[in-house]
């Protein structure tokens, strides 16, 4: 009732009856939104983030959002189109209702924050889809963020990051952790820890001394070429998580290892180097698909040509390679690997941010 008569009272002292006010509310709405999320690299314990995981035993990432994103667009779309909805991504689709929508994670996003037609929803991405960079828990906490502003609400990047895992885990099933769609939502370079039950705690890592400009100039990425989605190798791994419980014991511990090497006044790069190589051969072993011939040649070429160690970013099966390579040898590792595609990298600061209307 108090609520009641606060409104009431704010009706009276406006000279303005309640339609108008609420008219010259959605006016005040925007009427596009555009948001900016980024993609990550994961450096270890990538598989510990898994529900399988983190409920038997506590898990850990170390991880950094890069200068790679995915761009969302939402605005009202014209009630003069044919459709009520319209979504251009790798595809377009234009259909009726929320439910013919072919795109699990913007169907779902819709329909969890309410979002009525007519509406349009436009993404597009700095690298391919399924890469090993998150970009699809970045989608999701970069639907969300531009839904939430076009609603004309604010939201913090745990909330962000939780409904995220809410959509992809909870809702699609998705075989996936909850690494992704904190790095998306928080940006910068952060420990997370995974609790039984589900709670995620996020450190974030002092910048100091040029620490991050130090390491990302020390990091080499390769594009494989190939695409596979997650779940393809997640499926094997989450059944195979009994038997993997040591291994990814070892992987979580890698992570407060970097968080240490990390935390030294100057990163030693062929420590850091020496905890991917030693994630990586523990990787291999979790899931059949994780690795293939062609990868662990390219992966061989790149240490014989200097690389202090490496990784394949996300579950495996393709996607990019990371090695960790001092200056004076990177000019040898990008020609044994002359037949992929270099691809730089740099650190960004910020997690899903919106670029209109503009963040203050």
């Amino acid at each position: 009732m108090e609520q009641l008569d606060d409104t009431k009272a704010v009706v009276r002292r406006s000279g303005l009856d309640l339609p108008t006010i609420i008219d010259r509310a959605a006016q005040r709405l925007p009427s596009l939104v555009l948001t900016r999320t980024p993609l990550r690299v994961s450096f270890a314990g990538g598989g510990t983030d898994l529900p399988d995981f983190y409920n038997l035993d506590c898990g850990a990432v170390f991880s950094a959002a890069v200068d790679k994103y995915i761009y969302v667009t939402v605005k009202r779309h014209s009630e003069i189109f044919n459709e009520p909805i319209r979504l251009n991504y790798s595809q377009t689709e234009q259909v009726n209702t929320i439910g013919e929508i072919k795109n699990n994670i913007a169907r779902e996003c819709l329909r969890f924050l309410e979002i009525e037609p007519p509406i349009y929803i436009s993404t597009v991405g700095d690298m391919p889809a399924s890469t090993g960079m998150g970009g699809s828990s970045s989608f999701t906490v970069g639907l969300l963020n531009a839904l939430h502003a076009f609603r004309g609400e604010r939201v913090t990047p745990g909330q962000l990051a939780e409904e995220a895992c809410h959509i992809e885990m909870d809702i699609l099933k998705e075989p996936i952790g909850k690494q992704d769609q904190y790095a998306a939502a928080f940006g910068g370079m952060n420990l997370f820890r995974f609790q039984p039950g589900g709670a995620v705690t996020v450190e974030p890592q002092r910048v100091r001394n040029g620490a991050v400009e130090h390491l990302f100039s020390n990091l080499m990425m390769f594009w494989t070429s190939h695409q596979r989605p997650a779940s393809s190798v997640l499926t094997e791994q989450k059944a195979n998580t009994s038997s993997n419980l040591d291994t990814l014991r070892r992987m979580r511990d890698d992570a407060f290892m970097l968080q240490e090497i990390f935390s030294e006044p100057v990163i030693d790069i062929e420590r850091f180097g020496a905890v991917l190589h030693a994630g990586w051969e523990m990787k291999r072993s979790l899931a059949s698909r994780v690795s293939n011939a062609a990868i662990n040649g390219h992966y061989d070429l790149a240490r014989d040509a200097g690389a202090e160690g490496g990784k394949l970013c996300g579950a495996g099966g393709g996607g990019f390679l990371m090695f960790a390579v001092k200056p004076e040898r990177r000019e040898s590792v990008r020609r044994a690997l002359s037949n992929l595609a270099y691809v730089p990298i740099g650190y960004e600061v910020h997690g899903s941010r919106l670029l209109h209307p503009a963040q203050v």
